[in-house]
């Protein structure tokens, strides 16, 4: 997984953290005030961008952690086969097969946007 290290008070709501090895969207974050034996510390809750599942982190404001890299990209659909669809990256003019969402109606030759991590992918 491709990542680098950031502290976590420079984390907000909408940017990415890995938590439990599984790269996740930020929904909420707060901190407490240092008390009188201890640090600050942050509360982190979000939902995995590939999994949906939520999760929780609470850490020390001046600790690392890890932050994917995860890119963002633009596709055009070239055909769609049941629940399969073939995606050209309209950059790279390769081509990738992708799983329909079953919240969408997607047909070809219409332009989408994805999420790109290693070999996972997601449409937006």
């Amino acid at each position: 997984m491709a990542k680098k290290q950031q502290e976590v008070r420079d984390l907000q709501e909408g940017s990415y953290v890995v938590i439990d090895d599984v790269a996740c969207n930020i929904n909420s974050y707060s901190t407490a005030k240092p008390g009188k034996h201890g640090s600050a510390k942050a509360r982190i809750e979000a939902e995995g961008v590939f999994d949906g599942k939520k999760r929780s982190l609470s850490q020390p404001v001046d600790a690392k952690i890890w932050v994917p890299i995860i890119e963002r990209k633009q596709g055009q659909i070239v055909s769609v086969d049941g629940n399969d669809m073939q995606v050209m990256d309209l950059e790279t003019y390769e081509t990738i097969t992708m799983r329909v969402p079953e919240d969408q109606d997607v047909s070809p030759d219409e332009n989408i946007e994805y999420l790109e991590m290693e070999d996972e992918r997601k449409i937006v």
